[in-house]
């Protein structure tokens, strides 16, 4: 399965992509609405790092762990789960400059929800749902951080 989210953005790339090097930007891309604590954020973006993620999914506490797989500096990042609620997960931040003062912020994410036809089936709607809802929200934080910098 396929998410794509792009959103143009009033600031040059390498300040988009600097926002994402922060030691706090999980920290601050983390919606509100999720109960995540972050138990071993990113230490950078580079290919190796680990992040670790204890986030409720219904009743349930679900650990999250993913690596970091490839990096561009200044144009791209990937993480990959390699544990977690989706079977597979594999999620590209890509920052493309339009002008000098003006980027597009895309994150592409190919995944695919636990038990197959059924899982898709069963989830697909609801995991459409909320990925758009979490990526549009990283896209407003990240929008908003900056073009006012």
């Amino acid at each position: 399965m396929k998410f794509i989210r792009t959103t143009r953005i009033q600031a040059p790339a390498s300040r988009v992509f600097a926002f994402h090097e922060a030691k706090d930007a999980l920290a601050r891309l983390t919606p509100p609405w999720q109960t995540t604590r972050i138990v071993k954020p990113p230490t950078s973006l580079a290919i190796g790092t680990e992040v670790i993620l204890k986030t409720r999914i219904g009743p349930f506490w679900q650990t999250i762990i993913a690596h970091h797989v490839a990096y561009e500096a200044g144009h791209m990042f990937a993480d990959r789960m390699v544990k977690g609620p989706f079977a597979s997960w594999l999620h590209r931040h890509i920052v493309e400059p339009e002008t000098d003062t003006t980027c597009t912020l895309t994150d592409d994410v190919d995944y695919e929800l636990p038990l197959g036809t059924l899982g898709r089936a069963a989830g697909g709607w609801f995991a459409r749902r909320e990925l758009n809802r979490l990526f549009t929200y990283r896209h407003e934080v990240t929008r908003a951080a900056c073009e006012s910098a």
